[in-house]
Parts: C-alpha cells; sequence; structure tokens
C-alpha cells in the first residue's frame, strides 16, 4: 500500500478550503455585507466625490507607477547582485530585506526627514526647484520604497537558473548585446517581471503607515484611499468605509486578474523563444 506523505485528497482539501474559507472569504464577505449597508445611491455619491476620486486616482496611479518604476530598478539590481562579484555585495543583498522588516511608520518618518524641505536631500532638491515631501511625488517614493524588495527576490532565482551557454551561443551567432538580451533573455523573465510587478503594485495600493507622514495628506492633491477609509472610521462611517475599502478591492482585483491572463500568455509566447 502507498503511503502518502500528507493526508488523503478529502482530507487536504477539505482542511485547504477551510482555512481559505475563514482566513479570506470570511473578511470580505463581512466587509461587502457591511458595505451594502450604504445602499447604491450612497455609493455613487460617495464614488462621484472629488476627494474621492482624487484620492483613489492617487493611490492607483502612483502605485502603477511606482510598480513600473521597480520592475525596471529591480531587474538591473538582480542582474548586478546574481552575475557580478564585488566587496560588499553580502550587505547589499541583505539591504534589499530592509523594507521587509521596518514597520512602516519608520520607514515613513525616515523618508520624511530625509525629503522634507529642511531635510538631508530634501533641502537640496529645494534648491533646485523641486519639493518631495508633502507632495505626489512623495507619496510614489514611499510606493517604490515599499514594493521594491518584491521585484528583486522574484527575479533572482530566475536569473540564477538561466543558462549562460544559451547566451554565449547567440553571441557566437553575431547577436549583438541588446539583440541577446530581447530575444534570449527577456522572454523567460517576461513572466516573473509580470509576477514581481503584481505584487509591487498589490503592495503599494494598499501602503498607509510608510505614506501618511511624507504625503502631507492635503485633500485633492496628496491623500490616498487608505487615510480616506481611516477618517471614515473615526467618524463612525463604517458603512462609508467598507464601501471605499470595497471599491478599492474590487478595482485590485480587476487589475491582478489582467495580469495575471497576461502573465498566462507571456508564458505561452516564451515557450518557443526557449
Amino acid at each position: 500500500m502507498r503511503r502518502r506523505i500528507l493526508p488523503g485528497f478529502n482530507i487536504s482539501l477539505g482542511y485547504a478550503l477551510a482555512y481559505l474559507g475563514l482566513i479570506v472569504l470570511l473578511p470580505l464577505t463581512a466587509l461587502a455585507w457591511k458595505a451594502s449597508g450604504i445602499g447604491i445611491a450612497g455609493l455613487l455619491h460617495l464614488l462621484a466625490s472629488p476627494r474621492t476620486l482624487a484620492a483613489l486616482r492617487l493611490s492607483f496611479g502612483g502605485a502603477l507607477l511606482a510598480a513600473s518604476i521597480n520592475v525596471a530598478a529591480g531587474l538591473l539590481v538582480a542582474w548586478v547582485l546574481v552575475r557580478y562579484r564585488f566587496p560588499g555585495r553580502r550587505l547589499f543583498d541583505a539591504l534589499i530585506d530592509l523594507p521587509f522588516a521596518l514597520p512602516t511608520a519608520v520607514a515613513g518618518i525616515a523618508l520624511t526627514t530625509l525629503y522634507a524641505p529642511n531635510g538631508w536631500l530634501g533641502g537640496w532638491l529645494a534648491t533646485l526647484g523641486i519639493k518631495v515631501a508633502y507632495t505626489p511625488l512623495g507619496v510614489l517614493l514611499a510606493m517604490v520604497f515599499v514594493g521594491f524588495p518584491f521585484v528583486v527576490r522574484t527575479l533572482q532565482p530566475v536569473l540564477e537558473s538561466l543558462e549562460r551557454d544559451v547566451e554565449e551561443a547567440a553571441e557566437s551567432l553575431g547577436a549583438r548585446r541588446w539583440q541577446t538580451f530581447l530575444r534570449v533573455i527577456l522572454p523567460p523573465l517576461l513572466p516573473t517581471l509580470l509576477t514581481g510587478f503584481a505584487l509591487a503594485l498589490s503592495r503599494a495600493v494598499g501602503e498607509y503607515g510608510s505614506v501618511i507622514f511624507i504625503a502631507g495628506n492635503i485633500p485633492l492633491h496628496s491623500e490616498i484611499a487608505p487615510l480616506l477609509i481611516v477618517q471614515k472610521l473615526e467618524q463612525f462611517d463604517y458603512a462609508g468605509a467598507a464601501a471605499l475599502g470595497a471599491v478599492m478591492l474590487l478595482s485590485s482585483f480587476v487589475l491582478l486578474l489582467a495580469i495575471s491572463l497576461l502573465q498566462r500568455w507571456s508564458s505561452r509566447w516564451a515557450e518557443p523563444a526557449r
């Protein structure tokens, strides 16, 4: 008789579904039920508010831009860490995980201290006419900071598994460096890049602690959607807070679903290129 390492299919599936239901589905159902108390008219009024629209636009627009920046920068950093050996490499590699371990509030305070008009970097940038803290640029900077490690750590194992002989074969056949990158290296990396993009995006959309300090929270200018939810909770508008949270949840789900479909398509497209 063949012994299974884990319990049988029925027991494993039942445990997985029960755990998923308690940890994920039940809270989401409670959120949707609470949001329904605002009604359709109340939801439309909430979404039509210029303050809500500006906050949602900053949260999702900033998250999309931050994830795009992290994909480009993360690919370069992961490439350097995997392909090169240099003094201080292990320390540099350990610093990548700093946003994981650092409390978000501490990160926000540190970024504000650096980029405030009287900060170390903010004062120098102010002389150039660039204001970072208390602007949408500061929000973008905080989102880039918290999402950066997701891209690097997602790419590193895939870069380490790439075979060098394929690149050498392409170069021996006369391919230039940019051709080797676009036709040999990029296709197998594309699904992983999309995964890193999705992780960085989801992290930035819901970010709160590191953003509120550097954002300045100016309505219609540098106010994010999670802050609106907190303010509605402080005003005991639980239905409004739940409705805004449900809108953010639904929007995030649509974005992640689109990225997942694109990732699946890119995986199939990358197969012939390998």
